[in-house]
């Protein structure tokens, strides 16, 4: 069903924390994972964990819309595990997409009357796969896109070789080369506008921030991740989570930067260089 434009965007009042739609991503499997069952719904310190996410994102000052995105064949087992495991106000669930971007944009409809009505700032969205993203993180992204239009999380990535014409070529410092992590945030009303032209031309972009680099003029900012926040890929991953989660005390909802950060805080870009494409998809 086509979603109309929003109206242009005015920036959020800064005197007040921003209002926030949270989605969280969950329509993913867990093949990589070694299991047949999504990766999200497996156990970790005691809660499924996807659950973690929406713990740690929901610290925000003003959350007033949560969405999760999940496989129509996870249905039944994740609204026991909400009943369960998540408190709070009602969590709405929609149906992804083949693709995260499509799966992005299935949020966005879902949360387009909300925006239309100006009844929310930001949306901050975040992979269900990382469940160590800590409450600081989602306030430094959101707080950073009320203001400039949008951000990221990165880490820094230090003695990596490229190829130029098929030839190994060690980076020289100049550019600084970034994993990108989530949650990633955005001003709501370009960010529903920027999908809503993807539709229309048939873009499918590979992160929230290549839609919004395409189609808006909004910069997109660098804030920095941190190291803890990994994403639950292989089996081991698991384990290490659990690990970290123990040595913070399972608690991540007032982690400040300085303990979160093992590397240098990435520099702030108006705009995300290209070459970090492919360490987007594999960045941990």
């Amino acid at each position: 069903m086509p979603v109309p434009p929003p109206q242009p965007d005015q920036q959020p009042d800064l005197g007040d924390p921003p209002r926030v739609a949270l989605v969280v991503l969950a329509a993913g499997d867990g093949r990589r994972a070694g299991h047949d069952t999504n990766k999200v719904l497996l156990p970790l310190a005691g809660r499924r964990v996807f659950t973690w996410g929406i713990r740690w994102g929901r610290g925000l000052a003003r959350v007033t819309h949560t969405v999760l995105v999940i496989r129509d064949q996870d249905r039944t087992t994740v609204s026991q595990v909400l009943d369960r495991e998540v408190d709070g106000p009602p969590v709405l669930v929609v149906e992804g997409g083949d693709s995260r971007h499509a799966s992005e944009w299935a949020a966005l409809r879902s949360l387009a009357p909300a925006i239309h009505a100006e009844e929310v700032d930001v949306v901050v969205i975040h992979d269900a796969a990382r469940p160590l993203a800590s409450t600081q993180l989602f306030a430094d992204v959101v707080d950073t896109a009320a203001r400039d239009g949008g951000a990221v999380p990165v880490l820094e990535q230090h003695g990596l070789t490229s190829l130029a014409d098929g030839v190994p070529r060690h980076d020289d410092g100049e550019m600084a080369v970034v994993s990108v992590q989530t949650p990633q945030a955005f001003r709501a009303a370009p960010l529903l506008a920027a999908y809503t032209r993807a539709a229309t031309e048939g873009f499918v972009g590979t992160d929230t921030a290549s839609c919004m680099e395409r189609y808006t003029e909004l910069p997109v900012r660098c804030v920095a991740g941190d190291a803890r926040n990994i994403k639950i890929t292989y089996p081991e991953d698991l384990f290490l989570a659990e690990r970290l989660l123990s040595r913070v005390g399972y608690d991540l909802s007032h982690t400040s930067p300085a303990e979160r950060r093992t590397t240098a805080p990435a520099a702030e870009h108006p705009h995300l260089p290209h070459l970090t494409e492919v360490l987007r998809r594999r960045g941990r």
